[in-house]
């Protein structure tokens, strides 16, 4: 039996892991640049040389993870992890990440920046929106980390 859209071409399932990463770490990088303009820092804090040092390293990841979830990287799978088990890791990692972003979203009162547009975006409206992008991007990368290997 053929396949149900024959012309429809499926994506690899880590390909589109790797889009998912790289949508979700442009979305938090903004995000964190834009909090970083307006004097916040890691966690909330007054920003300090740590946030710029947060993100450079977020622009690492956004390039370096979806690089390595794409395709297979010999030198990767032979030294580090394999392309399953890296998402796996990730998964956790995003995660823990999720729960974070949680405990801001479900805080009574939270304090806020200024809007591009006028008025003002609260942490808590903020952390809604990243829980969402953060949810997306994790299940699709779980998806990849534990389905069955196809025959």
């Amino acid at each position: 039996m053929g396949r149900p859209f024959p012309g429809l071409v499926l994506m690899d399932r880590f390909r589109l892991a790797a889009h998912a990463y790289r949508t979700y770490g442009v979305i938090y990088w903004i995000g964190g640049f834009y909090l970083a303009m307006h004097g916040i820092g890691v966690r909330g804090g007054r920003m300090m040389q740590s946030g710029v040092v947060w993100i450079v390293l977020g622009l690492v990841f956004i390039v370096l993870i979806p690089y390595l979830l794409a395709q297979r990287r010999a030198w990767f799978e032979r030294w580090i992890l394999s392309r399953r088990d890296f998402a796996r890791v990730l998964t956790g990692f995003m995660a823990l990440r999720a729960w974070h972003v949680l405990q801001v979203a479900v805080r009574p009162e939270t304090a806020g920046v200024p809007a591009p547009w006028g008025g003002e975006i609260t942490f808590r409206a903020g952390a809604i929106v990243f829980l969402t992008v953060t949810m997306a991007a994790l299940l699709v990368i779980a998806r990849a980390a534990w389905a069955k290997e196809a025959a």
